[in-house]
């Protein structure tokens, strides 16, 4: 029997990380099962455990790195 894993969704403001509550920006699939959310610090600090017992590591930890977006206002323009 083959499984086929769906790829991972993005994160979002939403998903908080399970060991202090902040924007999760890792998310670990357990070889049990099971699925942890990390911020990008305790997703740093526990990665070498991590590796030992996952299936994949989606990291987008980039993201805090990436050049926010600028909105232009027209309101100086009129």
């Amino acid at each position: 029997m083959t499984t086929a894993l769906a790829p991972s969704s993005t994160l979002s403001a939403a998903d908080r990380c399970d060991r202090c509550g902040a924007q999760a920006y890792v998310r670990v699939t357990l070889t049990s099962g099971g699925e942890l959310l990390f911020c990008a610090h305790h997703g740093r600090e526990h990665s070498d455990k991590l590796r030992n017992i996952a299936i994949t590591i989606h990291d987008e930890t980039g993201r805090l790195d990436a050049e926010p977006a600028t909105v232009s206002s027209t309101e100086d323009e009129r």
